[in-house]
């Protein structure tokens, strides 16, 4: 019966984990909704509380939910996704950087 997969070579987080994710969730989804709602922060401090939960958000995410580690089984893909982020940063630093610069440079007045 080698075709069967089993199911002890992966860990599942327990209940205890998934709830303690779910309710990180809410609240870092809550944090941002209320400081745009209120209005109370600035554009800047609001901005960066909404890309400090959303960092946070990921990290919750890929942690107790899709048991991202970096075990030496599970290598692999701790590096593919530090291949994806580091593409992905690149990617969208540089189009940042490029409109940046175009709204600089094209600026009349």
């Amino acid at each position: 019966m080698s075709g069967h997969a089993s199911h002890e070579e992966h860990s599942h987080g327990s209940v205890k984990s998934y709830v303690v994710g779910l309710i990180l969730s809410i609240v870092l989804t809550i944090i941002p909704f209320g400081v745009v709602m209120t209005g109370s922060f600035g554009t800047s401090a609001t901005v960066l509380i909404i890309v400090a939960t959303a960092v946070a958000q990921v990290l919750v995410q890929l942690i107790l939910f899709m048991h991202m580690n970096t075990k030496a089984d599970e290598g692999w893909n701790f590096m593919s996704f530090v291949f994806t982020v580091s593409i992905l940063v690149l990617i969208i630093g540089g189009s940042v950087w490029i409109m940046y610069n175009l709204h600089q440079n094209m600026m009349i007045g």
